[in-house]
């Protein structure tokens, strides 16, 4: 394995520690996982056809039906229910609608307030929802840690203290931890202060929860077809017709949620760009282990840096730690092979132990990528065509456990001709400047994520950054 010449550092043991670690995702060795259901060969009629499996559409599928029980709703997936991002996710499950309160604030100044409240609102809804379909998804209401670290700059607990001042202004639940505290809650030699975002956040078994989405839209009445692959789309009379490689399916409207997928209108193409992101899952921690960690408030963890980790607890006491890396490749490339990546294994792994240093030792057993759609202004846009008889929702940028709910609801709203509190916002009209053409994205996304890590150990923008700020284009974790 070829190790990158930024990656000096990397010991032997990092390698040994993912060695025997199995390449496909620690949440797909549930033994509960549910059948597939068939695929499409035949013409279907429908009022609601939704395109895409995984949270936004089962969202979608599913609130169409608690709102209309008598509308006919047909999901299709072109391979498994949650087989793609829904399903390779970490589980966190985070209220925020705009990829973080500092983003948001950028964006929306005159909004945010209601935004917050938005998504707060969502997840209280989530978790009623979980309770109302009896969803066994270990879902835990714990809170984040935002979480300052000796491996950035020391500007970033400054950032910390601010970020702890927007948000009390919000009146939200936060707690600012010092490096004592925040070594307090989870023991690590480089941490020097948290923030402690206690009622804004939960984790999630992700599989578990698109496999009860899926047995409660199918308790509804919605048809669900897998293995059935929305080819395109045309425009059939006053509705839509969805063409698939062995049947079709005459829709008075269609709801898009493909993720980082090939778009069927080619208009959202320029919006959205597919990263990849990567994670690891270890063997679960002895007692003594978890000891030494503390933990015992099993918060999720994310450090704040613009290129940060995420990690928290499963079930089982297994950490699980990702991020860092989001790889965008040559012209969007999408395809099983860049799922694995054992450079970044090895990065993360070193970065683990670093944080870590009590747990040398500890083996990773899973370790697995999946594709992310981001957009410009790193948080969901939404979009309509032909007469309002088609609506998306897109760019979550690795933040849509939670805020997929919200992406359905609003294209319901928009299909429905409803005017609600979330449509009137400039956040819902509003689209994402778009990407430019090939070379220019290419080179465009490297230099950005190269001047981001610069700014992590320097704590200040360059030139570029500065400029993509002037274009509202920058991102503020």
């Amino acid at each position: 394995m070829a190790i990158e010449e930024d990656d000096s550092g990397i010991e032997e043991f990092h390698l040994d520690a993912i060695a025997d670690a199995d390449p496909y995702p620690y949440w797909y060795e549930d033994t509960d996982e549910p059948d597939s259901n068939p695929t499409l060969v035949r013409t279907e009629t429908c009022d609601l056809c939704v395109v895409g499996g995984g949270y936004t559409g089962l969202w979608t599928a599913l609130i169409a039906k608690e709102r209309d029980p008598s509308r006919d709703v047909v999901l299709i997936d072109a391979h498994e229910i949650g087989s793609a991002a829904s399903g390779r996710n970490g589980g966190f499950m985070e209220s925020s609608l705009t990829h973080g309160v500092a983003n948001g604030q950028e964006r929306f100044p005159d909004e945010i307030a209601l935004l917050e409240e938005l998504g707060l609102d969502n997840l209280n809804h989530i978790e009623a929802a979980i309770k109302r379909y009896n969803i066994d998804c270990d879902y835990e209401r714990t809170g984040v840690i935002d979480v300052a670290t000796t491996f950035h700059s020391p500007s970033y607990i400054d950032e910390l203290r601010d970020d702890y001042q927007q948000l009390r202004n919000l009146g939200q639940k936060v707690e600012y931890l010092d490096g004592a505290a925040m070594r307090s809650q989870v023991n690590s030699p480089t941490y020097l202060g948290g923030l402690w975002r206690k009622d804004r956040a939960a984790i999630v078994d992700p599989a578990r929860l698109v496999w009860g989405l899926k047995a409660a839209a199918m308790s509804l009445g919605v048809r669900i077809y897998e293995d059935t692959k929305a080819t395109s789309i045309e425009k059939d009379g006053v509705g839509v017709l969805v063409n698939t490689p062995l049947g079709r399916i005459r829709a008075g409207k269609v709801a898009l949620a493909t993720n980082a997928s090939k778009p069927l209108l080619n208009r959202i193409g320029h919006y959205i760009a597919p990263v990849y992101d990567y994670c690891m899952v270890t063997e679960p921690l002895s007692t003594a282990q978890l000891a030494e960690l503390g933990w015992t408030n099993r918060q999720g963890l994310s450090d704040i840096a613009n290129q940060f980790h995420y990690y928290r607890l499963t079930e089982d006491n297994r950490i699980l730690w990702g991020g860092y890396d989001a790889i965008y490749f040559w012209r969007g490339k999408v395809n099983t092979e860049l799922e694995s990546r054992p450079e970044t294994w090895a990065k993360l792994s070193k970065h683990f132990f670093d944080t870590f240093p009590q747990l040398e030792g500890l083996k990773f057993t899973h370790m697995w990528g999946g594709a992310i759609d981001t957009c410009s202004r790193f948080c969901v846009f939404w979009g309509q065509a032909w007469q309002g008889r088609v609506a998306y929702a897109l760019g979550y940028t690795g933040l849509g456990v939670a805020s997929t709910r919200f992406g359905g609801e609003v294209m319901l709203d928009l299909l429905d001709g409803k005017r609600s509190l979330a449509t009137q916002t400039k956040f819902v009209q509003e689209k994402p400047l778009p990407f430019p053409p090939e070379p220019f994205r290419f080179i465009g996304i490297q230099a950005t994520r190269y001047s981001l890590e610069r700014e992590d150990k320097t704590g200040k923008r360059n030139v570029w950054l500065r400029g993509l700020d002037r274009f509202g284009l920058g991102f503020d974790s």
